[in-house]
């Protein structure tokens, strides 16, 4: 009966079921491309599952307790409890098979860069950079600084991150799934260090995040004709060289202009593999958001955090106040936040997204 009224349950179960087999073969378990895609998608599925389960527990439960009902007592009280747990248990369900964003689970490449406002845009930019350090610390994720361009005064005039999860989380547990809400431009009123009057400016800094693709990703392709790649010395704070080898790489796609700049790794090779990696990733963020658009059923968190021009975000240091524009979310712990207290911020976005996704599913 389960299986007739949730037929999309009973197919996530079987396709579990089959990853399941399909990771202890000895192909995948010697393939960690192949593990680890199979993985997410075993992480993706086992909410379904688990409340697919749960759901059936009760629903048996309670039709053995209304045959036993007449003949004792005790199982009539029973199938009463039963009663009234199957709605929640049918809710429950009903809510894991609403369609996530499909690269909930990824990890993710983040970009900061200072804005209007000159050096103390920059600075912001730096405090940005600490807050997204510390968050990811206590998440236990793993943070990689692929490229730097900083200021003689500490602030951050552009950086690029990678944030990693440790093993194959649950979707709702992966990088993407939380940090996809940060994209935007971050505006920040304070009395700047460089301020001698002591008067309150307004300045920001722009922070575009993408979904990391697999080194393996066959979604997309890139000709080696399609790239231009430039190398050049590494360089740091003031523009003077870093090291006395060409071992920064610049990668222009030439078809869509994308250019990604890559000198923090130790030889040229290792900059051209993670250039080539993030390329891929933002070539793969760009189809999705095609996709959607071609589907007329935008994935609104992935687009809004791909659109830097938008204004999503006021951090007011005189009053100690953040403000998120999108969900109307306001607290007075502006300096926790920056000390990387940021997830109930980005829970007021998850659940505006997953309100969203409800309503659209009705």
């Amino acid at each position: 009966m389960a299986a007739e009224q949730f037929p999309a349950a009973q197919t996530a179960l079987e396709e579990y079921q089959s990853i399941e087999q399909q990771m202890a073969s000895p192909e995948v378990v010697t393939n960690p491309d192949k593990m680890r895609k199979l993985g997410r998608r075993h992480a993706e599925l086992g909410a379904i599952v688990s409340a697919y389960q749960s759901y059936t527990a009760v629903r048996d439960d309670l039709e053995a307790a209304r045959e036993m009902a007449g003949e004792d007592s005790e199982f009539a009280d029973e199938a009463k409890r039963l009663e009234a747990e199957l709605p929640a248990a049918e809710e429950k369900l009903r809510n894991a098979l609403i369609p996530r964003d499909p690269d909930d689970a990824r990890d993710v490449i983040m970009e900061i860069k200072a804005g209007t406002g000159g050096e103390e845009a920059a600075l912001f930019a730096g405090d940005l950079l600490r807050m997204y350090l510390r968050y990811a610390e206590k998440r236990g994720w793993a943070v990689t600084v692929q490229s730097e361009n900083t200021t003689e005064l500490g602030g951050v005039k552009d950086v690029q991150i990678a944030i990693r999860a440790k093993g194959t989380p649950a979707p709702e547990d992966g990088v993407w799934a939380s940090l996809k809400y940060e994209g935007g431009v971050h505006r920040v009123q304070r009395i700047p260090v460089t301020e001698s009057q002591g008067r309150i400016q307004t300045s920001a800094a722009g922070v575009i995040v993408f979904p990391e693709a697999d080194d393996d990703n066959d979604e997309i392709e890139i000709d080696p004709k399609d790239l231009k790649i430039d190398i050049f010395m590494s360089s740091g704070p003031g523009g003077q060289s870093v090291n006395t080898t060409y071992s920064a790489v610049r990668m222009t796609h030439v078809p869509t202009g994308i250019v990604v700049s890559m000198q923090d790794e130790k030889s040229q090779i290792q900059n051209r593999a993670a250039a080539l990696r993030v390329l891929k990733s933002r070539l793969l963020a760009m189809k999705h958001e095609q996709e959607a658009a071609e589907a007329a059923d935008l994935r609104h968190s992935q687009v809004r955090s791909l659109d830097r021009s938008e204004r999503i975000r006021t951090y007011n240091f005189p009053e100690n106040r953040i403000v998120d524009h999108r969900t109307n979310y306001k607290a007075y712990n502006l300096d926790q936040v920056l000390d990387g207290d940021l997830q109930a911020v980005i829970d007021s976005d998850i659940q505006a997204d997953e309100a969203e996704r409800l309503a659209r599913q009705s």
